[in-house]
């Protein structure tokens, strides 16, 4: 353009030159010179079209850089999002199997409080059937024990009614009208005598003979009779060890007793 530009002027020029030569000096002769440096002009404009060209392909990279920043930050953001979403939902999991825990844990407290509570009073219960097992152990042996004193003096009874069972005791029966009966007790004997009154040959005497001590004694009898009486046939008897002693003696009491 600027080669064409000052083609032109030159053309205008010349021509100017050769229309107005035999006039004299024109005016354009005597303008100043109108060179203004279009070449490096030209040049100013190229290195600016080339600097233009740089920075708009430095900046359309930089668009597509920082788009592609942004697109793989949406994705980084979007995968951040996905993830903790399903952070999320392994939690709500992790909370749900927690809670059914807790429930498990609550239901099974209560059936071990349960079976506690059930232990506790069945332990209660073998408790009192113990302590009732027990006391029924000591009352039996009681009865053991009072069964084996009632054995052991049955034993003595029976060893001192063992003397009695000598073939003389049969003579004295008859000859003394006596018999022996029980006295409702298992420690005492019963002597009874007929033909004492003699007006009443049926009458009936007798006294009890307590059999559980060594020595003999005697604590009731029919008619009543004097306990010193008693006192010292018992002492004859008791020093002699014979029960004869003590028949012919209290028979002979009775007598008395009898003809007063």
């Amino acid at each position: 353009m600027a080669t064409a530009h000052e083609h032109t002027l030159t053309f205008s020029g010349s021509v100017s030159r050769q229309t107005l030569a035999p006039v004299g000096p024109s005016m354009v002769d005597q303008l100043p010179n109108i060179n203004f440096g279009f070449d490096e002009l030209r040049d100013r404009m190229a290195k600016f079209t080339n600097k233009f060209d740089a920075y708009i392909e430095r900046g359309r990279k930089r668009v597509l850089e920082e788009r592609n920043q942004f697109r793989m930050d949406v994705a980084e953001l979007q995968e951040d999002q996905r993830m903790k979403k399903k952070d999320i939902e392994i939690a709500q999991v992790k909370t749900t199997t927690y809670q059914q825990s807790v429930e498990k844990e609550e239901s099974e407290k209560q059936e071990m409080e349960a079976a506690i509570a059930a232990l506790s009073a069945e332990r209660d219960a073998h408790l009192a059937t113990r302590d009732g097992l027990q006391a029924q152990i000591a009352q039996t042996q009681r009865d053991i024990d009072a069964r084996l004193a009632a054995q052991r003096a049955h034993a003595r009874r029976q060893e001192a009614q063992s003397r009695f069972n000598v073939p003389e005791l049969d003579f004295w029966i008859t000859n003394l009208c006596l018999r022996i009966d029980g006295a409702g007790r298992d420690d005492r004997l019963r002597f009874v005598y007929t033909h004492i009154d003699e007006r009443n040959w049926e009458r009936e005497a007798w006294f009890e003979l307590i059999t559980s001590a060594r020595d003999y004694d005697v604590r009731h009898c029919r008619p009543k009779l004097e306990r010193e009486a008693v006192e010292r046939v018992l002492e004859r008897v008791n020093e002699s060890r014979e029960l004869v002693v003590l028949l012919k003696g209290m028979r002979e009491l009775f007598v008395e007793a009898m003809r007063s």
